[in-house]
């Protein structure tokens, strides 16, 4: 069965080789957008997780609606001339020590660190820059992010001198300064102070590293007038995948909100969905036009062949085996063309890799095109090219088993 499935296959050469190009195509279409859009995920997903912490607690504020207020006026149809608005909550924890112990006694807790917050104006002779100062803890906060491997120039441990900034590397050049050189701070309506720049960080995310200054905790509560106050508590956990579900876990402890890195860039996970769905729709497409190819070439060859499948019937060949010769034909073609799409798909990846890439919103330099090599995607690209050929097959595979010689010979 299989020389005669092969012999039938080689009559029409073009036209199986125009199928077998389709799905080799598709195949390799799906292994390299797999690879260029997984590999670009992999390494968005390492940055947020590296950059920031695995879960961070902070004060609940809530949107102020015209039935926010209902609780106050029970029993009473009030009408508001002007409806309530804005925002109603605390700029900080006010239970800090409270999380405290209990992140002190959760054995998921790999380590936490308190931080308060502020935005800032910076000022350097004529040069002016709108920033985020972050007050931590230095001890605690290399334990929560790799803010020590991000330093270019001086140390965290620097802070500790008093009145010194770590400035991200962006925002360093808009100001026009660098290490151990003075840099004017306000927040609000207070004086300018000075700081002393003992540190210059890069984490490779541009939006933090132009806008993002260190300090040291009392020193930023000071200057931000929340002396004693704490706005967020970072955590980092012993198993990340634990996110989401500590985050609900501990909401369900306080009025604080709690929030895991995935839900604070839920944005970036909507992104995903989207390039899955477009990743699987380009190869269907692809997919589906090789499927037709296989079909219509199974066709013609069934209606060519009808006087061999009559010959086959009559020396005793049954339905099933008749059905299993043409069914091989589009195995063959999955098989061989899928084989070729991995190689294929393989090489292409290999060489996109090496291409040098700078992409615009991490600040990290030009570096090359990260590609994925998961295992996973070659497994679904073959069962995708095997899966699209045996449906396409299997319909004139089946109507040729049930070609009987005598309906052969009265077509004929």
């Amino acid at each position: 069965m299989l020389f005669i499935a092969l012999r039938q296959m080689l009559v029409r050469g073009k036209q199986t080789l125009t199928t077998l190009s389709g799905i080799v195509l598709g195949t390799a279409a799906f292994i390299i957008i797999s690879g260029v859009l997984l590999g670009f995920r992999g390494y968005l997903i390492d940055q947020l997780i590296n950059a920031d912490c695995h879960v961070r607690i902070s004060p609940r504020q809530e949107i102020i609606q015209a039935n926010s207020m209902d609780d106050l006026f029970p029993n009473e149809n009030v009408f508001w001339l002007s409806p309530p608005s804005g925002k109603r909550g605390s700029t900080h924890l006010n239970q800090a020590s409270l999380w405290y112990e209990r992140l002190d006694l959760d054995p998921e807790v790999e380590a936490y660190s308190p931080q308060v917050s502020g935005r800032i104006f910076l000022y350097s002779g004529s040069n002016q820059e709108a920033g985020k100062i972050i007050g931590i803890i230095p001890s605690r906060q290399i334990l929560i992010t790799p803010l020590a491997d991000y330093i270019t120039e001086g140390s965290v441990e620097s802070l500790a001198a008093g009145n010194r900034l770590i400035l991200g590397d962006g925002l360093s050049k808009l100001l026009g300064l660098g290490l151990n050189k003075t840099v004017w701070i306000t927040a609000g309506l207070q004086e300018r102070t000075p700081f002393r720049i003992s540190g210059i960080f890069r984490s490779g995310n541009k939006a933090l590293d132009d806008s993002i200054a260190y300090g040291l905790l009392s020193e930023v509560q000071q200057l931000t007038g929340q002396s004693g106050m704490i706005t967020d508590i970072a955590v980092r956990l012993k198993d990340v995948n634990r996110s989401i579900l500590k985050a609900e876990e501990w909401r369900g402890l306080g009025e604080d909100k709690v929030l895991s890195w995935q839900e604070a860039n839920s944005s970036f996970f909507a992104i995903f969905k989207l390039q899955d769905a477009i990743r699987y729709s380009m190869t269907a497409a692809i997919l589906v036009v090789a499927g037709f190819g296989i079909y219509n070439i199974l066709n013609v060859i069934i209606n060519q062949k009808k006087r061999e499948i009559a010959i086959l019937r009559s020396i005793g060949f049954r339905p099933k085996e008749v059905l299993m010769i043409f069914l091989m034909q589009g195995m063959i073609l999955g098989v061989v063309g899928g084989i070729i799409g991995l190689i294929v798909g393989f090489l292409v990846c290999l060489r996109i890799e090496s291409l040098p890439f700078s992409n615009p919103l991490f600040s990290a330099g030009a570096g090359s095109m990260v590609v994925s090599f998961a295992p996973a995607i070659y497994f679904q690209a073959f069962l995708q090219s095997m899966v699209a050929t045996l449906i396409a097959s299997w319909i004139p595979a089946r109507s040729a088993g049930k070609l009987s010689p005598i309906e052969i010979i009265r077509g004929e």
